[in-house]
């Protein structure tokens, strides 16, 4: 399905260098504020107090989330979960206050609000559980980059597999630079979202580098350079591109304006990266690309013809 289509195509590669150097420079910024300033986890990494409270109706948890503020609580987690009326609370850890202590100064300002809500569950989360949910998670996102590697050299060729696990990496840094440089919450969810970014931005790539190959293998575009292929199958591809992420961006909008704090940082995570996808697909993965030597006897197998004794020869 097309909106439109553009008959000439877009030199995009004749600036690929100037987008790649902008792309280097955000880059290197995204490392240095996170080996200086560092993201700031939540409390399923660093530890801390989980409490489940039941409601005879269903919670107000704006309501809930500012009696706990007003605690002192800046880094709280409040959320339903199961049915309305079941709210689960999570708490930073504080320094000489167990979790006993904490539960029972938040159950008192809840009940000042509600006497009828009660305590079901209290728990506290050591930071030993965080510390095997960031090796967890580090594990997960190693082994998705392996398997994005694997499936586009076997695909496509290693220079386009190269070309888009560079890309994915840039996009996945530069959440993660934006998570430190603001100071951001960075939670499961969070990471949640870094994972989808990661298949969503290669599926762009991949259908990029489809439309490269097919160029390669059309004998219309036989007389075009590399560069000239790489313009052509970004710019078939855009109606496409326009249509596929400005859905999914309608429905992360939707989930960043009216999901509540609980998906804001994931919505916000999933902008960042379709934005980014988006560019590192044409700028970064197609521009690597080219500089790696990508052409036309990569993707095409040489047709073997036999000679008069019945050997073959290419």
């Amino acid at each position: 399905m097309e909106f439109f289509r553009i008959k000439k195509d877009i030199p995009f590669m004749r600036n690929a260098l100037i987008f790649n150097a902008i792309s280097a420079l955000t880059f290197v910024a995204a490392v240095f504020f996170l080996l200086t300033k560092g993201l700031h986890f939540s409390i399923e990494f660093t530890g801390g107090t989980v409490m489940e409270m039941a409601y005879s109706k269903p919670a107000d948890l704006e309501k809930i989330r500012k009696s706990v503020e007003g605690l002192g609580y800046r880094d709280t987690l409040v959320q339903s979960f199961g049915t309305a009326q079941d709210v689960m609370i999570r708490l930073p850890a504080q320094p000489g206050v167990n979790a006993s202590q904490q539960s029972e100064k938040v159950t008192a300002a809840l009940k000042a609000d509600d006497p009828e809500v009660r305590l079901q569950r209290v728990e506290f989360v050591g930071p030993q559980v965080g510390d095997e949910l960031a090796h967890d998670g580090l594990m997960a996102l190693a082994m998705v980059v392996v398997g994005i590697v694997i499936y586009l050299a076997f695909r496509f060729e290693w220079k386009f597999a190269v070309a888009a696990v560079i890309a994915n990496l840039h996009d996945v840094i530069i959440i993660l630079g934006f998570f430190a440089f603001f100071q951001w919450e960075f939670s499961l969810t969070v990471l949640a979202a870094i994972l989808a970014v990661l298949g969503y931005s290669v599926n762009e790539s991949v259908v990029v580098f489809d439309r490269v190959r097919e160029a390669f293998r059309d004998r219309r575009f036989g007389k075009l350079s590399t560069p000239e292929v790489l313009n052509h199958a970004i710019t078939s591809t855009m109606s496409r591109t326009i249509i596929t992420h400005g859905s999914t961006e309608m429905m992360v909008l939707a989930m960043f304006f009216f999901g509540g704090p609980t998906l804001h940082y994931f919505a916000l995570a999933l902008t960042i990266g379709i934005l980014f996808g988006i560019y590192s697909s044409v700028f970064v993965a197609a521009a690597l690309a080219m500089w790696l030597g990508v052409k036309r006897e990569d993707l095409i197998k040489p047709v073997k013809v036999k000679d008069e004794n019945g050997g073959a020869v290419v």
